[in-house]
């Protein structure tokens, strides 16, 4: 039987730690008019919904003959204390909260509830900036925002330490 990884990486890697939250997907007919004066809006007061995007629009690919999307994501706290509950019941919920926050929202054609058991890093696999060498021969390294901080420039870092780690091997 051969391991992959060693106890020690095996420790690190188990002390990162991840936010976990719901998506919801609204789904259009062609010609459907979502009418709102914004992109995207970072809701601050719901306890449910953190972000709303009419994804089309913020995209900047609005088309006749393909309808418009609206994807909702939840806050943290949401997401963590309906982490195992029944998806039908999270995805009414979810909605009646938006009905609340954009009431004027049509009916949409159809619907996708999509749970992120592992969001976001909350906390990142410690001594590893970027990214961790678990076998030399062959080579075999992990990384992504785990190993920095979850956005871009998180991305981006860990990219860099990668590429870094392959150039000197």
């Amino acid at each position: 039987f051969l391991t992959v990884i060693n106890e020690s990486q095996r420790r690190q890697l188990a002390a990162a730690s991840y936010s976990s939250r719901y998506a919801l997907g609204l789904f259009y007919e062609a010609g459907t008019r979502i009418d709102v004066p914004w992109a995207a809006q970072y809701i601050t007061d719901n306890p449910c919904v953190r972000f709303i995007s009419i994804d089309n629009k913020k995209r900047n690919i609005e088309s006749p003959e393909i309808g418009p999307s609206v994807v909702i994501h939840t806050t943290v706290r949401f997401g963590s204390e309906h982490l195992d509950s029944d998806p039908t019941e999270v995805q009414k919920l979810i909605f009646s909260h938006l009905e609340r926050i954009v009431p004027s929202l049509p009916k949409p054609a159809s619907i996708k509830c999509q749970k992120w058991r592992y969001s976001q890093v909350t906390k990142a696999v410690p001594n590893s900036p970027g990214q961790m060498i678990l076998h030399t021969q062959p080579l075999l390294i992990c990384g992504g925002d785990g190993f920095t901080q979850s956005n871009f420039d998180g991305c981006i870092e860990s990219a860099m330490s990668l590429a870094e780690a392959v150039k000197s091997h």
